[in-house]
């Protein structure tokens, strides 16, 4: 009943949601009239339809496919997410202490955080729950994983399926804080490296504390990680830079249709340490305010950034509160770095035959400058000024990350292998051949770009009935495309290679030893160490 009540409320709501946002660039009368009919189409559907239903599924329905037409990001929460996000952004919350994922009937334990709950009830990587207390994971309709939190203390049985093997342990839930700075740590070479891994409330606070304390213990150079980094608030991605960059300076700037949400933001604080020298790390997975810092340092030419080009989010949204602890989170406008780049990289007004966004392609680019007149471009995502192959995710990299393949393979590594220390661990070549060998095993394949292309000549040729003429061409396409794939694999080895070993270094030494391992082995850190040890060389890439 609170959820069908939570449906009807939010289309209660929505009139005064569209009346007192966007009347002034609407036509009153249409919309009006488009309420109107979706009202009573809604009430004889419900009335007349020849077998039951459900108005909440039916309304829930009409938002998810209302939304989808928009963007990823424009979001109807109900009360439970709500609170969600409000623990994402507060930075604790009461659960298990641990990430998981949800897969068919099956709940699975994707990264236990060290010496909370999931830990201390003695859940690895790789379990897969099937029953929480009395429920059974297969049986529960709604989102398994809500049975998962509970009030702080409060206990929980387990039954989960690991290597095969049904096996049941108790939990006791407890607070779990979720540091936006998990990692910092003084380098030999009087380096400090800070790990900024989410912007929830904490996270300039939590930086400046790690800055502070580095240089008391002789830092002289800083790298700051954004690998991962998913964003999240626009007001401490600011804060963030303003670490490093002084007072009065503007960072982004949003434009939107609706003149209101046109803002400039500018650091409005002394800067901690305006001049040490600086590197910053991303990678396909950093988004949102990780973009926006590591664009703006990059415009400003104050940090030499390293890695990957970045995922390219450069929509911002903004909640809005509907009835009964609901919200509505949606696009407000588009964000832009100090030098004009809107870094958005899918367009999400125009989509192709397949209903997906069309993404920007390098033709579309617009040239900007940074402070010192290096050439920068907007439309997908902010690219690095030192590109790292082991940074980068390739189609075949992404197909492996999707099918959990290498997730899977390091779950069977940690029970097959013994490891110390995250400096023993060495990924071999031997290690990369039994890989593709487990790949064979349980038969992975992927889909490229290409394939999708030569599949609609194919059904082309079918409907004018062409295929037996071209289906010796055709074969010999497929072929080659075949042995490019494979070819793949050793083609982007080092990038593979590197998620396999960040994937088992944590399953024997959680966060904290991947970190351990990063400082001494990692491409990326040992580039960024290698540029800032080296003044003239930090000095021309910033002067371009």
């Amino acid at each position: 009943m609170k959820k069908t009540l939570s449906k009807i409320a939010f289309f209660a709501a929505l009139p005064v949601l569209l009346f007192t946002t966007v009347s002034y660039k609407s036509d009153f009368f249409e919309i009006a009239k488009q309420l109107e009919i979706f009202t009573t189409l809604f009430k004889e559907l419900n009335m007349n339809y020849v077998d039951e239903t459900n108005p909440a599924e039916l309304m829930d329905t009409a938002i998810n496919a209302m939304l989808e037409d928009l963007d990823p990001y424009t979001h109807y929460w109900n009360e439970q997410e709500v609170q969600a996000a409000r623990i994402d952004n507060a930075g604790e919350y009461t659960g298990i202490g641990a990430t998981v994922g949800i897969k068919a009937d099956k709940i699975v334990i994707l990264e236990p955080y060290k010496d909370y709950p999931a830990d201390k009830a003695g859940l690895k990587a790789g379990d897969e729950i099937i029953k929480i207390g009395n429920i059974s994971v297969e049986n529960f309709s709604e989102d398994a994983g809500e049975l998962l939190k509970g009030a702080p203390n409060s206990k929980v049985e387990l039954t989960f399926i690991r290597q095969g093997e049904t096996k049941t342990t108790t939990l006791t839930r407890g607070a779990v804080e979720i540091k936006a700075v998990p990692f910092y740590e003084l380098l030999e070479d009087k380096t400090g490296y800070i790990v900024l891994s989410q912007f929830n409330r904490n996270a300039s606070a939590e930086t400046v504390n790690a800055l502070k304390e580095l240089k008391e213990q002789g830092a002289e150079k800083i790298i700051l990680d954004l690998r991962g980094n998913p964003g999240g608030l626009l007001s401490e991605a600011i804060n963030v830079t303003n670490i490093f960059v002084p007072q009065g300076e503007l960072i982004t700037s949003t434009k939107s249709a609706v003149e209101k949400y046109n803002q400039t933001f500018s650091t409005t604080k002394k800067a901690i340490d305006p001049e040490i020298p600086l590197a910053v790390l991303i990678n396909g997975r950093s988004a949102s305010a990780s973009e926006i810092v590591a664009g703006a340092l990059q415009d400003l030419d104050r940090a030499v950034v390293i890695g990957a080009r970045s995922f390219g989010k450069g929509l911002v949204q903004r909640p809005k509160d509907l009835t009964y602890g609901t919200q509505l989170k949606v696009t407000i406008s588009r964000y832009y770095t100090p030098s004009g780049r809107c870094i958005q990289a899918l367009d999400y007004r125009h989509r192709d035959e397949e209903g997906n966004a069309v993404r920007y392609s390098e033709k579309d680019y617009n040239e900007f400058k940074t402070r010192n007149g290096r050439k920068v471009y907007d439309g997908g995502g902010i690219s690095p000024d030192i590109k790292l192959e082991t940074s980068e995710f390739s189609d075949v990299t992404n197909a492996l990350l999707f099918e959990n393949a290498i997730f899977d393979y390091a779950t069977n590594y940690y029970y097959t292998h013994n490891l110390n220390s995250p400096e023993d661990f060495s990924f071999t070549e031997k290690d990369f051949s039994d890989f593709k060998a487990y790949l064979n095993t349980v038969g992975f394949e992927y889909q490229t770009a290409t394939e999708e292309e030569l599949q609609d000549v194919i059904d082309a040729a079918k409907k004018e009935g062409y295929q037996q003429d071209l289906s010796a061409a055709l074969k010999s396409i497929e072929e080659a495309i075949s042995t490019s794939k494979e070819q793949a694999l050793n083609n982007k080895k080092a990038e593979i290679m590197s998620l396999i070993s960040e994937e088992i270094i944590k399953r024997y030494f959680y966060k904290e030893g991947l970190y351990e391992y990063y400082v001494k082995k990692n491409p990326e850190i040992l580039k960024a160490k290698e540029i800032l040890q080296d003044k003239a060389q930090y000095q021309n890439i910033l002067k371009g």
